[in-house]
């Protein structure tokens, strides 16, 4: 018993054991090991929010680019001669009276 005690007297004695058991260093702790983990406005929540914002900015990027380039079409497309290409190309349209051929080559057939 009595070597109990002293082993005790020893850890008490500890400066690292007398820093960790100060009252404030302990709800410090515990604060903070609360705010990075457990609280629903935690550091990990936030991580995820904001990589989340930035998925979604590039994805806003893209979108406007995409936007911009049906505006573009768009507006190609008012004038009749470049409305019948685009008929002719994309759809394979024809007029009445005509014979359209359509030729592949082999390295733009996809297998």
């Amino acid at each position: 018993m009595n070597s109990f005690k002293i082993f005790i007297k020893k850890i008490k004695s500890n400066r690292y054991f007398k820093i960790f058991t100060n009252f404030y260093i302990l709800v410090s702790l515990f604060f903070f090991i609360w705010m990075l983990f457990i609280d629903t406005n935690s550091y990990i929540f936030h991580s995820t929010l904001n990589s989340e914002i930035d998925d979604l900015i590039i994805r806003k990027e893209k979108l406007k680019k995409e936007i911009e380039n049906d505006q573009k079409l768009i507006n190609d497309l008012k004038d009749p001669d470049n409305y019948e290409a685009f008929a002719r190309e994309k759809f394979f349209m024809k007029k009445e009276g005509e014979e359209i051929y359509i030729i592949e080559f082999k390295d733009s057939i996809k297998n």
